[in-house]
């Protein structure tokens, strides 16, 4: 294909912007948009643990395709907070639709007036999120492909009567001044002198640490000096970005999968995602072969196929990699662990600071209905880990859905760029290249 000189400028001119503006033109010439939100404050004190729910947030309204949702915690004055001061266990935002009525107002924050409009599984009812990370937030890319995106705010989804808002959960635990930073941020229970769970549920011996020892409000073993420390507010900073609807865009369906589910090894229909695991100190004999890997699979059955578009794991420290499996055993996706080596936000060592992502090429990684797929998380054993977790994040185009969209697609623009920005060539100009 040759370009005239002309066209050939234009690229380059385009292609040197840097900075993304709020609206920049992104596939089939369509507009994208960004912005950026603070969650409520949240209030910690050194040792202290927040793990609230909020609800109906701030986020873009109408009938979007969203593209991409990246978080960080901030401090009063926006400055990103590190790891080793106010350590993020987990954020995770979801749709759900709430009464219209202004009398029910009051009332949308209880359960029983709420409607949950989750993930498509697998683990739907344990890990309904569209979107939610740890510590790794800040490297780990969450964009969804070209010319994919997630539907959201259909005005036809929502019950008669109902609308969609979105929530919000953090969980953050203040490590200012523990006695063990580590073992407070994978919730050892000893650290946090609890013995029954935020249900009032008695904790069993055997369960050494994890998310029933530090709930909302618990606080985890300060050293002397630090018991009375001042509160601090921190803020979730939020940005969004999206494109307005259309039948441009193709729908992907959210799949999440988490290695604790075993019930389809014991021969169970419904699936036990339990989230968290534990993983023990390898032996002396392991170690003297330099052989300290933990290594967790099952198998679940993802129901509706077609092409995967993004993946991404989720794991905690110690964490080494996940990946994902078809059937037959070929690899879908690993998704390997980056670990800090400073001290500034961002790479703080010792904290997992990011997760590297699959981007397959359209088509080439496929999935059919009802698939059998593997999940294998693998973790250093060189100590103990508590409340450890392998759950596997991917986004799944299907191919009915595609084959209904191509001839709606026909005749649009078609030469796109993501890079440094998304934009497309008008269809005057590309249609004569």
């Amino acid at each position: 294909m040759k370009m005239s000189p002309f066209l050939v400028l234009l690229i380059t001119l385009l292609s040197a912007t840097a900075a993304l503006p709020s609206e920049a033109l992104n596939v089939r010439g369509h507009l994208l948009k960004s912005k950026t939100f603070l969650s409520p404050p949240i209030f910690l004190r050194p040792g202290s643990v927040s793990n609230k729910w909020y609800f109906d947030i701030a986020f873009p309204r109408g009938h979007l395709a969203l593209k991409s949702f990246n978080a960080e915690v901030v401090d009063e004055r926006g400055v990103p907070v590190p790891l080793h001061e106010t350590y993020l266990h987990h954020w995770v935002v979801e749709p759900y639709y709430a009464p219209k009525e202004a009398a029910a107002a009051a009332e949308t924050q209880k359960l029983s007036k709420i409607i949950l409009n989750r993930n498509s599984g697998v683990c739907k009812t344990t890990l309904g999120q569209y979107y939610g990370l740890g510590s790794e937030t800040r490297h780990t890319a969450t964009w969804v492909p070209d010319p994919y995106g997630i539907e959201v705010g259909n005005p036809e989804a929502p019950p008669e009567g109902y609308e969609e808002k979105w929530l919000l959960n953090v969980h953050a635990i203040d490590t200012r001044g523990v006695t063990d930073k580590l073992g407070c941020t994978e919730c050892r229970c000893d650290l946090y002198n609890v013995t029954i769970d935020e249900y009032g549920r008695r904790i069993t011996e055997e369960y050494t640490g994890g998310l029933y020892c530090c709930y909302d409000e618990t606080r985890c073993k300060v050293k002397e000096g630090f018991a009375d420390g001042e509160a601090r507010k921190v803020f979730l900073r939020y940005t969004v970005t999206w494109l307005d609807w259309s039948d441009a865009v193709w729908p992907v369906k959210i799949y999440i999968f988490d290695v604790t589910d075993r019930a389809l090894l014991e021969g169970k229909s419904e699936p036990a995602c339990k989230v968290e695991y534990q993983v023990e100190e390898c032996s002396s004999e392991n170690r003297a072969n330099n052989d300290c890997v933990h290594v967790q699979a099952t198998k679940q059955i993802l129901p509706r196929g077609g092409d995967i578009v993004f993946g991404v794991a989720h794991q905690h420290s110690g964490g080494i990699a996940a990946s994902l499996h078809g059937e037959d055993g070929r690899l879908l996706c690993e998704s390997v662990v980056t670990y800090g080596e400073g001290q500034e936000a961002g790479n703080e060592s010792g904290y997992i600071v990011g997760m590297s992502t699959c981007y397959p090429k359209p088509g080439s990684v496929t999935v059919r209905d009802g698939e059998v797929l593997t999940v294998v998380s693998n973790y250093s054993s060189e100590r103990q880990h508590t409340g450890v977790m392998g759950l596997f994040y991917i986004l799944v185009a299907e191919h009915e859905q595609q084959q209904q969209l191509l001839p709606a697609a026909a005749g649009k623009p078609g030469l796109c760029f993501s890079f440094p920005v998304s934009w497309c060539l008008p269809s005057w100009l590309s249609s004569n290249l």
